[in-house]
């Protein structure tokens, strides 16, 4: 059996400034921007550049109930990981492009890592793995 998690939403107050976030301040590439019409919204999917793996659905708050979760989807904890294969190179263009980092890079046993927030205060790892951790040796 093989299966694999294809997106993961996250929920965004605009699509055209999420779009404009994701892709021009972290690099990444805008997969798919299909209008709805028969919802009024549209299927917007971004990823990190070079990725083949798990996308990001951007996915616009349509009731008041979602959009107190904007920037705030898992109660404050870091939401999700960013792996790098150069993770000075990264760190140093996102600060050059203004992203705010709350937890300066620090060399743990696992890799490089520090944490930032996107255009809505979710918290984001930015990592770089070292070679011999098993999510490394996955993606080979």
């Amino acid at each position: 059996m093989k299966q694999s998690i294809v997106h993961i939403a996250l929920v965004v107050r605009d699509y055209d400034e999420a779009i404009e976030f994701y892709t021009k301040k972290l690099n990444f590439t805008l997969i798919e921007d299909t209008y709805q019409p028969e919802q009024d919204k549209r299927w917007v999917v971004v990823s990190p550049p070079g990725s083949v793996g798990t996308t990001i659905l951007l996915a616009r708050a349509s009731k008041s109930e979602q959009e107190s979760f904007i920037g705030n989807q898992t109660g404050g904890r870091v939401f999700l990981f960013l792996n790098t294969d150069d993770f000075w190179r990264d760190y140093n263009d996102m600060v050059s492009k203004g992203i705010e980092f709350v937890r300066d890079p620090k060399k743990e046993s696992y890799g490089m890592v520090a944490v930032f927030k996107d255009l809505y205060g979710n918290l984001w790892d930015l990592l770089q793995l070292n070679e011999d951790h098993p999510i490394s040796k996955r993606m080979g």
